[in-house]
Order: C-alpha cells, then structure tokens, then sequence
C-alpha cells in the first residue's frame, strides 16, 4: 500500500465541499488513514511550496493556502499517488477531465479545490510538514 497527501484547500472548505470530496476518493478505493482540519500558517505554507518560490504566482498561492481553513487527508491505496493525481485532474480546472475534483470543484489554476502529492518523495515531505510541523 502508498500513502499520500491530499489536501482540500480553503476555496473548497469554504463552499462546503469536504465531504463530498472526501466521498469521491473513498468511492476510487482510497483508505482515509489520517485527518486533519487546520489554517495553514505562512511559514508552513512558505515550507511546503518552497519550490514555487520563483514564480510569478508565488505570493498569490501563499496568500490563498492562508485565507481559510485547509483538510489535510493522508491517504492509502494501491498505486495511490498516480491513482489520486487522476481523480484530482489537471491543475486547471479548465483543461481537467470532467468528473475529476478539479473540473467540478476548482475556480482557476490556483484557487483550484485541491492538492495531491506528486511523488513518493513529496508525499513523504507534505505529511511531515503538515502533520508533524503544522
């Protein structure tokens, strides 16, 4: 079994939406492990997007991620990091599949419902950052 990260960010905790996100991936077979409400304070989130520093959307992102409350969800499955990139969509909610959270939840490239880690290694380092530091 993997374990990763999915985050619903403040847009989507503002509309409500926590459980049905929440539905849509334990009806894709993810295994809920661990479950945490909180506000992303500006150093985590300087921490955990550390490696958008130099884009131009960098202070946007960070502004967002610390205007509500966020649901960090540890997540476990089979192929769980490629499965749940697929059911988050493309990180414009625009260009995502329909039916992906994105599609139906997202507002635009960065106010866009969720986060889902990319790799084993970033899932590892986005649950200590959230998990252990937040």
């Amino acid at each position: 079994m993997q374990k990763t990260l999915l985050l619903i960010k403040p847009n989507a905790c503002k509309h409500n939406l926590i459980g049905r996100i929440i539905d849509m991936v334990e009806r894709n077979g993810f295994v809920v492990v661990d479950l945490k409400l909180f506000t992303m304070t500006k150093d985590i989130a300087n921490e955990f997007y550390e490696m958008h520093q130099l884009r131009d959307f960098f202070s946007k992102l960070i502004e967002f991620m610390t205007s509500g409350k966020t649901v960090a969800v540890i997540l476990e499955k089979d192929n769980a990091i490629a499965d749940l990139r697929l059911l988050v969509g493309n990180t414009n909610p625009s260009e995502a599949n329909p039916g992906t959270i994105r599609y139906l939840y997202g507002e635009s490239t960065t106010i866009n419902a969720v986060h889902a880690s990319d790799s084993e290694e970033n899932a590892l380092r986005e649950i200590d950052i959230i998990f252990n530091k937040q």
